[in-house]
């Protein structure tokens, strides 16, 4: 199992930015594909954005197109999440993952079931 902590998160106006970062332990952290997702209030975990273990490939959900960017650092056990243009409707909880079924699969995986371990969350709050 691979220990995940998110940080980064807090209260933004409309229009501003934020980066979170996903620190994980061990050192097989860049073997696998890594991925945020999100859950507001009432509503189901969905997925933002994923990078394959190489950071070769990522796949965003059209809702952060163009304004969040993906990125990660196997020195530093990290991936990062830079979110710009932020809006009122980006507030939730965001949520890093790691896919650790798939060893140097050039493959983003996009759905809940296909993640293995999980951070606890950071809260970011986009006011208007």
């Amino acid at each position: 199992q691979v220990q995940l902590v998110e940080s980064g998160g807090g209260l933004v106006q409309a229009g501003g930015s934020l980066r979170l970062s996903c620190a994980a332990s061990g050192r097989t952290f860049s073997w696998y594909a890594m991925g945020w997702f999100r859950q507001a209030p009432g509503k189901e975990r969905e997925f933002v954005v994923g990078i394959s273990w190489s950071g070769g490939s990522t796949y965003y959900a059209d809702s952060v197109k163009g304004r969040f960017t993906i990125s990660r650092d196997s020195a530093k056990n990290t991936v990062y999440l830079q979110m710009n243009s932020l809006k009122p409707e980006d507030t939730a909880v965001y949520y890093c993952a790691i896919d650790r079924t798939r060893r140097y699969k050039d493959y983003v995986p996009t759905r809940r079931y296909e993640y293995d371990d999980w951070g606890q969350g950071t809260q970011v709050t986009v006011s208007s």
